[in-house]
């Protein structure tokens, strides 16, 4: 497998750009989840430069309709955290996946137990490839109603009606607990049977299978295409963005960012809302040879 973790070989400043990265939410997105055409034409000004344009987000598949006009040439997308490699050309509810990397049940009903364990009062929805579940104290947190509702237990149970549908990620959400503070918890509890991060602003984690971030994933979709990390371009705002800010040859920091996504950064831009990654794009376009 391909490492995700940077290695210090080259300058990525002397190497011109191959491959974008970017995380869509409090990132390319504005607040209220809008792409600007200033934005619309920096990712199509860097595809048509030769610049391979990646979206890179913690959403499932099924919210990808906002970025789905302006996908341009190989079309894939990284959702889940890394969790699955998608092909979205087909448009809204028609997109294929090309890579899964699932969460085995046995280490989510692991993750389940301890986190219970270690935080009393956490409740969980299961993300399947298509299908999502939760607990009935679950809050209404997403853009969805839920296919079931059943104890995380049952629902990653090998009796559930989803049982032959890949997990991607379970969500655990504490009502009390300080979001930092549940993270490095849940970090410390669960261990390595999974990978623990977050993106939302409210005590929310997601968890995912051992190695499975959008770096690892990330790191894979380059070494297809020949491309190394030095060539890679990254963006992001929220902790689980810091592991591929860290792994990419260049990575910049939103002016909205969470201090630990600025401190893994390479570097920084101004804040999703003033169009941060198409001030660097376009910076990078007028680099190229």
């Amino acid at each position: 497998m391909t490492s995700a973790t940077r290695q210090p070989e080259t300058a990525a400043e002397t190497l011109p750009p191959r491959l974008i990265a970017t995380d869509l939410d409090g990132t390319l997105l504005r607040d209220d989840k809008s792409v600007s055409p200033r934005t619309v034409a920096a990712l199509a000004a860097a595809e048509e430069a030769g610049v391979e344009v990646f979206f890179v987000t913690g959403r499932p598949a099924r919210w990808m309709d906002v970025v789905s006009e302006h996908v341009h040439g190989h079309g894939l997308a990284i959702c889940g955290n890394g969790a699955a490699v998608v092909d979205l050309h087909g448009g809204p509810g028609a997109h294929r996946f090309v890579k899964v990397r699932e969460l085995a049940r046995e280490n989510a009903l692991d993750a389940v137990r301890l986190l219970r364990d270690a935080a009393p009062g956490t409740v969980y929805a299961v993300e399947q490839t298509y299908g999502f579940y939760q607990e009935p104290a679950y809050p209404k947190l997403h853009m969805e109603t839920p296919d079931s509702l059943a104890p995380a237990e049952e629902l990653l149970g090998p009796d559930h009606q989803s049982a032959a549908e890949p997990v991607l990620k379970i969500l655990a959400y504490h009502p009390e607990i300080d979001p930092d503070a549940f993270l490095t918890l849940a970090r410390l509890a669960i261990g390595d049977r999974a990978v623990v991060t977050r993106s939302s602003p409210s005590a929310l984690l997601e968890i995912s299978g051992p190695g499975v971030s959008k770096a690892s994933t990330l790191a894979l979709c380059c070494a297809e295409r020949g491309i190394s990390h030095e060539q890679v371009v990254a963006f992001g705002d929220m902790p689980n963005d810091v592991e591929m800010l860290t792994w990419a040859g260049r990575s910049y920091a939103m002016g909205n960012a969470h201090p630990d996504v600025i401190a893994a950064a390479s570097g920084r831009t101004v804040a999703n809302n003033e169009d941060g990654v198409a001030v660097v794009i376009e910076r990078l376009l007028t680099e190229l040879p």
